[in-house]
Parts: C-alpha cells; sequence; structure tokens
C-alpha cells in the first residue's frame, strides 16, 4: 500500500522525507513535486529500480531516465568533458528548468537505458526535491505519468495513474508550472537546444551565445 504525505506540513514532511529516502534505498519508487511537473524517482545507481521505474510509466529503455541532483558540486562525480560552457549555464539557471546532456563518468555502474554514454541531468528548483536529492543522493527521475498521458501537476494525478506501484508520495501541492525543462547539450564544441521549454533559446544565449538548436 503507497503511503502519502503532506509536505505543506512540517511534521508529515519531516517524516515524507525520510520515509522517501528509505524506500529510494530499499530500491522502491517514489513521487515527488518539482518545479516542472511531478515526478518518479528511483535511484540512479540501482538498474533494477530504474528498471521498475520504466516499467512502471510503460516507458522503453530507448527512452531513458534523466538524473536530478540536489548540488551542482555533485557534477563533479557523475560527468566529463564538463565545457567551461556548461558550467557557465549551471552557474546561471541552476537549480532551476535547464537539463544538460553531457557525457557520464566511464566508471558509473548505472543503467538508464540507452543512454550511449551520455546523462540528462539537473538540479529542480524546488524545496521538497532538494531536500530529497540532498539526503539521498542522485535520483533517477521521469515525468510521474503514463507514457502517453499528460504530466502531472498534483499528487492526485500522479497516484491515479501509478497507483501502487509507488512506495511513497510526497504531496507538495499544485507545481509552480507545468512547461518542461529546456534540453541543452553540451557533449560538444557548441550547446545545442535539444528541446525549448521553460528556457527559450533568447534566454539561453544570453549566457552562451553560440548556441545552436537542433533542426
Amino acid at each position: 500500500m503507497a503511503r502519502r504525505y503532506d509536505c505543506n506540513d512540517a511534521t508529515d514532511r519531516k517524516t515524507g522525507l525520510r520515509e522517501a529516502a528509505a524506500a529510494v534505498r530499499r530500491g522502491e519508487l517514489v513521487v515527488l513535486p518539482t518545479d516542472t511537473v511531478y515526478g518518479i524517482g528511483a535511484d540512479a545507481f540501482s538498474a533494477e529500480a530504474v528498471g521498475d521505474l520504466l516499467e512502471a510509466k510503460g516507458r522503453g529503455r530507448n527512452m531513458p531516465t534523466p538524473v536530478l541532483i540536489g548540488s551542482p558540486n555533485t557534477l563533479h562525480g557523475l560527468v566529463t568533458d564538463f565545457s567551461e560552457q556548461a558550467w557557465e549555464l549551471v552557474d546561471a539557471f541552476w537549480p532551476g528548468a535547464l537539463t544538460l546532456v553531457a557525457r557520464h563518468q566511464p566508471s558509473l555502474q548505472w543503467d538508464l537505458g540507452e543512454t550511449r554514454g551520455t546523462v540528462a541531468v539537473r538540479m529542480p528548483l524546488h524545496p521538497v526535491a532538494i531536500e530529497l536529492l540532498t539526503e539521498f543522493g542522485p535520483m533517477a527521475v521521469s515525468s510521474a505519468n503514463l507514457t502517453g498521458h499528460p504530466a502531472p501537476e498534483d499528487c492526485d494525478a500522479a497516484q491515479e495513474m501509478l497507483g501502487d506501484s509507488v512506495s511513497v508520495y510526497l504531496d507538495g501541492g499544485p507545481t509552480p508550472g507545468i512547461v518542461p525543462s529546456s534540453i541543452v547539450d553540451v557533449t560538444g564544441k557548441v550547446p545545442v537546444l535539444l528541446r525549448a521549454g521553460a528556457l527559450s533559446a533568447e534566454e539561453l544565449r544570453k549566457v552562451v551565445p553560440d548556441l545552436e538548436v537542433a533542426s
């Protein structure tokens, strides 16, 4: 039976964050609010847990799961060949609705799907998400919906779709916005905007003027 905690109540929030972190350590799934939509999360370093996440969503390995982190410092252990421009984007837009696709450290023992040696990583601008990520560490997080259905803006919608496939639901109320994060590929010499979301190409070019837009 899934457990749900009201994160607008201080006591419930503290208990919920503790229970969510414990659930992720056991290889279970949790739902958490972010600054875009609600996400379903798992231990990024547990291939079985990530597989359960993809199964819960009805999603294939050809759509690998992004990783959320609680601090930019965590990047040092996750990515390699991270350019100066990539760090400038982090400094300007994190925490926030910017996902960066970077090359991950070859030594990392994880399986997020068919990533071809890359990882899509983001630091969300939401206190509940950051508290959980700080407590647990990097998590594989995807939108908390069944594939083909709208991404949920509140915990009710997420729970209606995912039910008992999730152990812990952290209810932070309606999310601030439904516009997804912008995705920028920083694996090459020039950053490339793969998906325009909350941040436009114009906004991003104020930091990295040579940003290209994928055709």
